[in-house]
């Protein structure tokens, strides 16, 4: 006689209620049932790939246990088998890490059994803060790579198996990674710059080798030194991490967060005669960052929001040493006046760069962030009724004019601090 089908809460739930964290991600495996049976209970069908189902009254899914077998290289070169014998652990096996292959068994009132399904002693590699593949099947996918790097952003205090490590290089090395698309790496970065401690995910992606493979631009910033006595760390590499994880806790936006990463780029193709000084970085970032941002298919905003800081962040902090002109262009360049918030962002992103660096960097003062702040509000509620209704016949006069009248309104507030 066929057993009863049983279900088990597995993966991300089990391994958040150990560590004693909240967690919305419920996934269920179903062990010994067919999709038949499963439509005779309710369940509704979604799976393309592989049969899920849906919960009648919860609209939870509930996958059927399942193996997977490489056919090709890439991370959808699968053959999936489903069957009423395939077993829990069998399942399990085919997740890619330990601290995600546990499970609990669903109990008849919808609570979890306090049982602990752990073949793969997950809960071990908790306690021990160890990021570690569940098999050799690991290499068949790798996408598995970038997801271990965004666990180690959000988890920093976790190290990373040295097997799992070896295995990640090899996939490097062996072309594994060549088959990774750009959607899916930019899904996994985009998810790790949002993690508490981002600079540990290019950390582990560039010991691994992938850094190097699909963010060359920002692997080429380690190693290069900058002025020591604006950059007591002196490794770009280094300064750029340390900016990223300073965006991180003052919770800037992921546009933000992009920039961060990609600010310094031009520093990467510093000719050597002329270092650790880095003339003209700003500008030379700009192609890396279309070239970056092209290759990992970055959203537009992050784009264009990582430009904009590349090409005025050091502008930003030499507000007291600007011409009234200058601001204007500055203002013009961002597009402050249309939108002010992702102005304010940029100079946030600024801060971040000053304070993401060695020394005492972390407590250095920033006045020019309220001060640009407050140029920009004067020029935002400057009346132009006046030169409008002057040069109505001439219109082609008005952009002249209205720049005139703003720099004439905001250059006593740039002699005051000049001379404060």
């Amino acid at each position: 006689m066929k057993p009863e089908p049983q279900i088990y809460c597995v993966g991300g739930a089990i391994r958040d209620e150990l560590m004693g964290l909240p967690s919305n991600d419920l996934d269920y495996v179903v062990v010994g049932a067919t999709p038949d049976e499963m439509l005779r209970q309710g369940y509704t069908a979604v799976g393309q790939d592989f049969p899920v189902f849906l919960h009648p009254q919860t609209h939870a899914e509930y996958a059927l246990a399942r193996t997977e077998r490489k056919t090709s290289k890439g991370y959808t070169g699968f053959a999936v088998h489903f069957d009423v014998d395939v077993t829990l652990e069998e399942d399990l096996a085919r997740r890619d890490l330990t601290i995600n292959a546990m499970a609990r068994g669903v109990l008849s009132d919808g609570s979890l059994s306090a049982d602990l399904v752990d073949p793969y002693h997950g809960q071990d590699d908790l306690e021990h803060k160890v990021l570690r593949h569940v098999s050799p099947a690991f290499v068949e996918d790798p996408v598995r790579i970038l997801r271990l790097a965004r666990f180690a952003a959000r988890w920093p205090d976790f190290t990373v198996a040295p097997e799992t490590m070896g295995l990640m290089q090899d996939m490097v090395k062996n072309g594994e990674t060549d088959a990774l698309v750009a959607e899916r790496t930019w899904q996994e970065i985009s998810r790790g710059l949002m993690e508490d401690t981002p600079s540990r995910m290019f950390v582990v992606l560039r010991e691994c080798g992938l850094l190097k493979q699909w963010l060359p631009e920002v692997d080429a910033l380690f190693g290069v030194p900058q002025r020591a006595d604006y950059h007591p760390e002196i490794d770009t590499g280094l300064h750029v991490m340390m900016v990223i994880d300073k965006a991180a806790q003052m919770k800037l936006s992921l546009e933000a967060r992009y920039g961060a990463l990609c600010h310094d780029l031009g520093k990467g193709n510093t000719p050597a005669e002329v270092l650790p000084r880095h003339t003209g970085h700003e500008s030379r970032g700009l192609p890396l960052i279309d070239s970056l941002s092209k290759r990992i298919k970055a959203t537009k905003d992050c784009c264009e929001f990582a430009k904009k800081l590349s090409q005025d962040h050091t502008t930003f902090y030499y507000l007291p040493e600007l011409k009234a002109g200058t601001v204007l262009d500055v203002f013009k360049r961002t597009d402050a006046l249309r939108r002010p918030e992702r102005f304010i962002e940029l100079l946030r992103a600024t801060q971040a760069d000053i304070w993401g660096r060695g020394g005492d960097f972390s407590n250095a003062l920033t006045p020019w962030f309220d001060q640009w702040q407050r140029l920009l509000k004067t020029v935002q509620k400057l009346d132009i009724s006046e030169i409008v209704s002057r040069f109505t016949s001439e219109p082609h006069k008005i952009p002249e004019a209205l720049h005139q009248k703003r720099c004439e309104t905001i250059a006593p507030l740039l002699q005051t601090w000049q001379n404060a």
